[in-house]
């Protein structure tokens, strides 16, 4: 029930963005086709296990309190919109800020890799970004590594006694960083420079995508942690009980 809740919360949401989003626009991450058929079934093995983890880890939290859904909707809104914005980079792909990282900051990693899947499958489906043959590449590196480096720099800086504003910046800006790190890795893997190899394919990958994605890293970071400042001051309560405050 609450999976099916879940879905339906993020139709119309997503649909009403869709609407309003430009017609033209570019691929998300990898674009549909451009992986070889034993990478796309590679990633979507390795992601696979953590959006079914996802799921149980969402169902876990709403159940603790149902106000959480409204909440999770927000962060699924947030990253689609954000995750929409796109940027040509290298061939095959495009850069963009993720949005992922306020998610994992709320809730953790693991129910972002549902939240990362449901986007990618939309963007997909109605605005041909990525596709469904990289969707696994897509989410490993959006939905998988991205909230993981978030929410580990968000706890680790809180830890440390930094403030909140600059633990969400720093957690998003890494979120945002680690994700494209691994999309050029994904992309290395695939099409390994022909003299240098995996290592020049990924030296080049990251160098260009690093022209683009720090501004908008930085960027994505200090727009969570107006969202963020905004949550604490009227849903203090749903942040304290998420442990993240």
């Amino acid at each position: 029930m609450i999976t099916k809740n879940l879905f339906a919360g993020f139709i119309p949401v997503f649909l009403s963005i869709f609407l309003i989003l430009p017609e033209k626009s570019y691929a998300m991450h990898i674009m549909e086709g451009y992986l070889s058929p034993f990478w796309s079934i590679f990633w979507i093995v390795s992601a696979l296990p953590f959006i079914i983890y996802g799921f149980f880890a969402i169902r876990k939290k709403i159940s603790e309190n149902t106000k959480f859904f409204i909440l999770l909707a927000m962060c699924g809104a947030f990253a689609f919109v954000l995750s929409s914005l796109k940027i040509p980079s290298v061939t095959g792909s495009c850069s963009h800020p993720t949005g992922v990282g306020l998610g994992a900051v709320l809730f953790g990693p693991t129910p972002m890799a549902v939240i990362g899947f449901i986007i990618l499958l939309f963007q997909a489906i109605l605005l041909a970004h990525g596709g469904l043959t990289t969707i696994g590449a897509n989410v490993f590196s959006m939905a998988v590594v991205g909230p993981f480096a978030a929410y580990g720099v968000f706890k680790g800086a809180l830890k440390a006694g930094i403030s909140s504003g600059i633990a969400v910046f720093s957690a998003a800006f890494a979120g945002d960083i680690l994700t494209y790190v691994t999309t050029s890795i994904q992309l290395a893997l695939a099409f390994p420079d022909a003299a240098g190899g995996f290592i020049t394919s990924l030296w080049k990958f990251m160098g260009i995508f690093a022209l683009t994605q720090i501004p908008l890293a930085v960027s994505e970071g200090l727009l969570s942690v107006i969202v963020y400042n905004v949550l604490v001051k009227y849903s203090y309560k749903e942040l304290h009980l998420l442990k993240a405050v």
